[in-house]
C-alpha cells in the first residue's frame, strides 16, 4: 500500500473508547470503581416526552421498523456532520480532569427494576460525539435526558453548570455476570461505532464496530457513527437485553438492532439494514479490531521488553464456506499488511486469543490472558467475498492495529439497500472453535544449526510448526501422520513429521528458502491420516 495511508485514521476512533474505558468507573481490568455516593438530594434519571428537536414520541410500540424507517428517510438526504455543540468547559478539560468524572451508579437506568442496568458516559476532552439515547416502552420511546446531578466531577473540576443539550458521549450495560452481589460490566457503545462485550471472567481486549468503510484504502477510512441509540426496557427477569442504533456517514445510513445474551460465552445477536447514499469502494462487514505487539513465533519484530507476549489477540481464525478451518497467525509488520481469504458463504471469522496463562504474558496489570476472542457467524448466505485482515505497524500497545471484517463480492450502490445478521460470541476457550487439531506453537531458527552441510540456499530458514488436539492427542507416534505443506515463492526442503513424546504435539519440520527476488513467503500447512484430515490449516505470510 502507498505510503500516503493514514494509520491514524485506522485506529483513532478505537483508542479513544479504549482510554476511555480505562479511565471510567469500572470493574474490569483495574480501574478504579467510584466509592462516591450520590448527595441527598440527587435524583434518579428522569424520561420526560421526548423534546421537538428528536424523533417525535411513538403513539404506541417502538419497533425496529420505526429505526429502518428512520435510516430510510435519512439516505435520501445529504449527510450534515453534527454540531459538537460543546462547551469551552468541557472541550478544554485536560486528560485528568476528564478522568475525574463518573457517573453515579445510584442513577443507573433501571436500577433496582432488572437484571440490567445502564451508566452512561460524560462529554468532554476529546470525547466530543454526543449520542441520542431513548427508552422503550410499551407505551413508545422517550428520551433519557442528560443532567450534570447524574455525575460526580472530583477534586480537580468543580461541577459545572451545563444544560440538558450537553448530552451523553455513550453508554455500558451491567448485568450479575461473575457474582449476584454486583453488577459487572457487560457491553459498551463508545465513539463511531464501535462497541465491546464480555463473557464471564473476561476483560476488554479487542472490539467490534458497526461498519467499516475503505479501510485501508489510499482515500483514507470513513468511520460511521451510531448517533441514536433506543434501549428496549426489560422486564425484571429478562435474560436477553434488545438495542436498536441509527447509523450515519457521509456513504451510508444503518439500521441496527442487538439483541445481547450475557453467559460464560455473552451473544450479541445482530442484525442490520444499510442505505447507500453513494457507491462504496470497500465495504467491510462484522469489522474486528485489536491490538498486537508482538507474539511468541520469534518470526516478526522483535522488542526489549520483560514480557513474552503483548497482544489482545494472537490469531485471525476462519471458517470457510467449504468446512476447513484456518488459522493465520497475527503479526506486527515492518509495512503495513493486507490479505483478503476468498471465500462463499462463509461460516465463520473472528480475532481470537489462544494463549491463555499468565506465564505467556507475566503482566500483573493488563492481564491479557483473559481478553475476550470474537467470534462471527453469519445467519443466512453472504454470498461470494472474503475475509480481509489488516496489519498495520504499530511500536507501542496502546494501539489498535489488526483490523478483520467480511468484504461482499457485490457492489455497494447508492440507493440499493442491503441487510445482513450474524451472532458475535465473546468466548475464552470452546472446542467448537475450532472443532480439530489446532497449531499450538511455532519456532524458527538459523537452518545450519543441527545441519553441518550448509547445503541450504540464501535466506533459508528452519520451521517448527507444531499442532495438538482432536484425534491427533490420542494417536501413536508410529501412525503415517502426513503434513500437508505448501509454499508460495518459497521452496520446501527436509520436511519431517513426528510427535514429541515429552508434550504430546505432532511436530512439522522443515526449511524454507526463498524464491529470489520475492518479498514474502506464503506457507500453509495442515495434517492428515489416511486422506483424513486432522487439523486445521496453518497459514503465515513471511517475509525474508
Amino acid at each position: 500500500m502507498p505510503p500516503t495511508l493514514r494509520k491514524p485514521a485506522v485506529i483513532a476512533a478505537l483508542l479513544l473508547a479504549s482510554a476511555m474505558l480505562s479511565i471510567q468507573s469500572t470493574d474490569q481490568g483495574g480501574a478504579p470503581r467510584t466509592n462516591t455516593a450520590p448527595s441527598a438530594e440527587h435524583k434518579a434519571i428522569v424520561v420526560p416526552p421526548l423534546p421537538q428537536t428528536a424523533p417525535p414520541a411513538q403513539p404506541g410500540p417502538f419497533t425496529y421498523g420505526d429505526v429502518q424507517k428512520l435510516a430510510h428517510d435519512a439516505a435520501a438526504h445529504d449527510y450534515r456532520q453534527p454540531p459538537q455543540n460543546l462547551p469551552a468547559s468541557l472541550a478544554n478539560l485536560t486528560y485528568d480532569q476528564y478522568r475525574d468524572i463518573r457517573f453515579r451508579p445510584a442513577s443507573a437506568l433501571w436500577r433496582g427494576q432488572s437484571l440490567f442496568e445502564v451508566q452512561f458516559f460524560h462529554r468532554g476532552y476529546r470525547v466530543r460525539q454526543k449520542v441520542n439515547v431513548y427508552e422503550v416502552t410499551p407505551a413508545g420511546a422517550g428520551l433519557v435526558e442528560y443532567s450534570p446531578r447524574l455525575f460526580t466531577f472530583g477534586k480537580l473540576l468543580k461541577t459545572p453548570k451545563l444544560s440538558t443539550e450537553v448530552g451523553f458521549a455513550g453508554f455500558r450495560i451491567h448485568y450479575p455476570l461473575q457474582t449476584p452481589a454486583y453488577k459487572d460490566e457487560l457491553l459498551v457503545f463508545l465513539g463511531a461505532s464501535y462497541f465491546r462485550v464480555l463473557g464471564r471472567n473476561q476483560h476488554y481486549g479487542a472490539s467490534a464496530r458497526g461498519l467499516a468503510i475503505d479501510t485501508a484504502a489510499q482515500s483514507g477510512e470513513e468511520f460511521p457513527t451510531f448517533t441514536d441509540f433506543w434501549l428496549v426496557r426489560p422486564q425484571a427477569t429478562d435474560r436477553a437485553l434488545t438495542i436498536y442504533a441509527l447509523l450515519d456517514s457521509r456513504s451510508v445510513t444503518g439500521a441496527y438492532q442487538f439483541e445481547v445474551r450475557p453467559g460464560d460465552i455473552t451473544q450479541v445477536e445482530v442484525r442490520a439494514e444499510l442505505y447507500p447514499r453513494r457507491n462504496i469502494a470497500k465495504l467491510g462487514i462484522a469489522p474486528l479490531t485489536s491490538m498486537f505487539l508482538y507474539g511468541a513465533n520469534g518470526l516478526g519484530r522483535h522488542f526489549d521488553d520483560f514480557r513474552p507476549q503483548v497482544h489482545d489477540s494472537d490469531g485471525l481464525m476462519n471458517e470457510t464456506g467449504h468446512g476447513q478451518w484456518i488459522w493465520r497467525p497475527l503479526d506486527n509488520p515492518r509495512e503495513l499488511r493486507v490479505n483478503r481469504f476468498i471465500d462463499e458463504n462463509p461460516r465463520g471469522f473472528g480475532l481470537v486469543q489462544r494463549d491463555r496463562n499468565f506465564a505467556d504474558y507475566e503482566d500483573v496489570e493488563a492481564q491479557y490472558e483473559s481478553r475476550p476472542s470474537y467470534w462471527v457467524q453469519p445467519l443466512g448466505d453472504w454470498g461470494k467475498g472474503g475475509v480481509e485482515l489488516v496489519e498495520i505497524p504499530s511500536d507501542e500497545e496502546i494501539h489498535d492495529n489488526m483490523v478483520a471484517y467480511w468484504v461482499p463480492d457485490q457492489a455497494v450502490a447508492a440507493g440499493k439497500p442491503l441487510s445482513f445478521a450474524y451472532l458475535l460470541s465473546a468466548f475464552a476457550e470452546h472446542q467448537r472453535w475450532p472443532p480439530g487439531g489446532r497449531e499450538v506453537a511455532v519456532r524458527s531458527g538459523n537452518p545450519a544449526v543441527g545441519d553441518n552441510k550448509g547445503r541450504f540456499g540464501p535466506g533459508a530458514r528452519r520451521m517448527l510448526v507444531e499442532f495438538a488436539g482432536g484425534e491427533l492427542d490420542g494417536l501413536e507416534g508410529a501412525q503415517p501422520v502426513k503434513a500437508e505443506l505448501s509454499a508460495d515463492n518459497g521452496q520446501i526442503e527436509a520436511l519431517t513429521v513426528q510427535r514429541v513424546p515429552e508434550s504430546g504435539h505432532w511436530r512439522v519440520a522443515f526449511i524454507v528458502t526463498p524464491k529470489p527476488k520475492k518479498p514474502t513467503v506464503d506457507m500453509r500447512c495442515y495434517l492428515s491420516l489416511y486422506g483424513e484430515v486432522l487439523t486445521e490449516t496453518w497459514v503465515y505470510q513471511w517475509s525474508p
